[in-house]
């Protein structure tokens, strides 16, 4: 007898789902793994994340991901660099839509990891960039957090020097925030 492929989920993000200037094995990512399997679920994680990525990088990928992978969910934590780069916010909504739109077509659910950006790029933009989540959940109907850096982002002790990117300490809080979606969209 065959046993079939236990189904996969991949995490598509940026340096703040890659692991950046930590361990792998403390990544969140990686508790994510440890986390499915203490409840019974069984699901293979894959890191598909990229420190420095941006949504059109992420656009250029989904294909291969998909195909390499075939995952049952995608959780898309992207747009974070586009943003701190000032990329217009309906170029980042575009880009989005189309790696959400692939992964729904090949037959992945989706969720989205909300991110802000700092202040200091003026409310009207900040406004905008924020919305763009927002928007495309509602539009593509998928599940989503507000700010997956909840918590984190105005805490220095849970940052690490560049007072950008999360520190280990930080990822079981990264965990905690994504968990409610993805354990929503999972399947025993």
């Amino acid at each position: 007898m065959v046993r079939a492929e236990e189904p996969t989920i991949v995490i598509f993000g940026d340096s703040l789902s890659a692991g950046y200037g930590i361990e792998v094995d403390q990544s969140w990512g990686s508790l994510l793994q440890a986390r499915l399997k203490e409840q019974g679920y069984e699901y293979k994680v894959v890191n598909a994340s990229i420190s420095g990525e941006t949504t059109q990088g992420g656009v250029t990928r989904i294909d291969s991901i998909m195909s390499d992978f075939s995952p049952d969910l995608v959780i898309l934590e992207l747009g974070g660099n586009d943003g701190l780069r000032g990329f217009p916010p309906a170029r980042i909504e575009n880009n989005l839509e189309k790696v959400i739109v692939q992964a729904k077509s090949a037959g992945a659910a989706v969720v989205l990891l909300g991110i802000r950006i700092p202040t200091n790029y003026g409310s009207r933009y900040s406004a905008a960039f924020e919305a763009v989540f927002r928007n495309l959940s509602e539009r593509l109907k998928i599940q989503w957090i507000e700010f997956f850096m909840e918590g984190i982002a105005l805490n220095d002790d849970l940052l690490q020097e560049d007072r950008i990117h999360p520190n280990a300490s930080a990822q079981p809080i990264l965990l905690d925030n994504a968990w409610p979606i993805i354990s929503a969209t999972l399947q025993k």
